[in-house]
This record gives structure tokens, C-alpha cells and sequence, in this order.
């Protein structure tokens, strides 16, 4: 099956049809869903809970990777709303990313980001890699997009910033040098922990906003419109994304040293 995770203001998937599963992992009970979507078999998650009920600090990263692995994802695509670092990103666009920043390398409660957080742990090792998204993955939500007509700029460099706060015009500046492109404050463990568990992953953002001080202050207003759109946008993305994905065809982004 093919893994979907999305984010803020797509709680569910229009179009899809699915049973609830619940799925005990070893950080914890996750809630995903299997069905039908596109004329694909997929395994559904969402980030966040209906009603947003966790906060980008409170996303427990390894259950909904590990749960949805265990439901027999193969592969994962993760959508994610995002603020543009980058000022000719603009709300409303898309954006494939085919980079991370991400030096922290934590999770929400200050933990390291790996499956593997106990010494001796099977199959432990280190995930080696040039770029953290699968190739494949990242064409077929680029082709997605734009048979669904929807503008999209093909690469850049996602940050990955701690919530739930948003950040400060300095911090931002920080990021731009960088190269960041545009931030959100989920899908960073989300490509780390795909990688260590040997799942292709790649990530596609939609722009809602501007952040600090990158060019006049998104009305909340807009936002709040933006965010709306997403859910239909990413769905019609999603549906020709899926129906290009050969799973028997792809392989693991990266390599992962393993110890035993």
C-alpha cells in the first residue's frame, strides 16, 4: 500500500473511503485509516487529529510511522501547509521539496529522531543518503500537480522549525541563508524516521503564508482561505500522484548501515 500523512486543514481525504484501524506500536496506541483512494489502495493518517486536536508539539512521529508501516505502507507521501522563506514562493503555490534543514534532529519532547532509542536495538544503524526524498515519489507529485493544473515549482530546500511558536523574523533570516525555501514544524522527523525504516518518502507544501518579515504580513483572513483550498488541492494531487506509483519499482532513499 502507499502511506499518506496529511497536515493542517486536510483532517480527512476527500475521496477516500476507508476502515479505522488502531495500531499499538511501542510509543504508543496511532489511528490509521485503509481503503480506497483513486482507484489505489492506501493507508491514511492524519498529522494532526480532526479538530487539530495535537499541536505540531504533540505529534508523536515514530507511532504514526511505525503504524503505518505495520498496515502495510510500502511507501509514504506527506503534505504539509507551509510559510514561504523564499519571497517568489507564493501563497497559494506548491511546492515538491528535494532537501531538508533540519540540524536539530529532535522530536517534539527533546528526544533524538530515531526508531532506534535504545542501545542493542535490532537493526539499528545509520541512515546514509545524498538527498532524503525519493526521486520517484517527487515526480509523481509533481505530475500530479500538474495534471490537476495546479502551479507547483519542482525543488527546494523544506525547513523544519520546532513549534508550537512561529518563528521570528531573525530566526528566519537564519533560514533563508540557509537556502530554505519555506518551513513548517512537522515533516522533518517524518523523512528521518522513512528513511531509517527503510520507507521512500517525499513531501509536498502548500503556501499559505509568508514568513516574517519575507514580504508583506499574509492577512489572516487569506490564510484562513488558503487553508481551506488545501484540502481540495491536495487531494487532487494525491489522486494522480498515487496512480503513478509503481511500488515493485521503487527502492529505500539512501542506504542504512546497519550493525547486526
Amino acid at each position: 500500500m502507499i502511506g499518506v500523512i496529511t497536515g493542517t486543514g486536510t483532517y480527512a481525504l476527500p475521496g477516500f473511503e476507508g476502515s479505522v484501524h488502531e495500531v499499538d506500536t511501542p510509543w504508543g496506541g496511532d489511528t490509521v485509516s485503509v481503503g480506497a483512494f483513486a482507484a489505489r489502495e492506501i493507508v491514511h493518517l492524519s498529522r494532526h487529529g480532526e479538530g487539530h486536536v495535537r499541536l505540531s508539539s504533540h505529534v508523536n512521529h515514530r507511532a504514526h510511522i511505525y503504524a503505518l508501516r505495520a498496515q502495510g505502507a510500502r511507501a509514504i507521501l506527506g503534505t504539509t501547509a507551509c510559510g514561504a522563506v523564499d519571497a517568489t514562493l507564493t501563497p497559494g503555490t506548491l511546492i515538491v521539496f528535494d532537501d531538508m534543514h533540519f540540524p536539530s534532529n529532535r522530536l517534539p519532547d527533546g528526544s533524538l529522531c530515531s526508531l532506534f532509542d535504545r542501545p542493542g536495538e535490532p537493526g539499528r544503524g545509520h541512515w546514509i543518503y545524498d538527498r532524503p526524498y525519493a526521486p520517484a515519489l517527487r515526480s509523481a507529485l509533481l505530475e500530479g500537480a500538474q495534471e490537476a493544473g495546479h502551479q507547483v515549482r519542482d525543488g527546494g530546500t523544506y525547513g523544519h522549525v520546532d513549534g508550537p511558536r512561529f518563528n521570528t523574523a531573525s530566526e528566519i533570516r537564519q533560514l533563508a541563508a540557509a537556502g530554505v525555501a519555506a518551513v513548517s514544524q512537522t515533516s522533518g522527523p517524518e523523512a528521518v524516521l522513512c528513511g531509517e525504516a527503510e520507507l521512500p518518502y517525499a513531501s509536498i507544501g502548500f503556501v499559505t503564508d509568508y514568513a516574517n518579515d519575507v514580504a508583506e504580513p499574509t492577512p489572516v483572513e487569506e490564510l484562513v482561505r488558503l487553508m481551506g483550498e488545501s484540502t481540495g488541492i491536495f487531494a487532487d494531487v494525491l489522486a494522480g500522484a498515487v496512480r503513478r506509483i509503481d511500488l515493485d519499482a521503487l527502492d529505500p532513499t539512501g542506504i542504512l548501515y546497519r550493525f547486526d
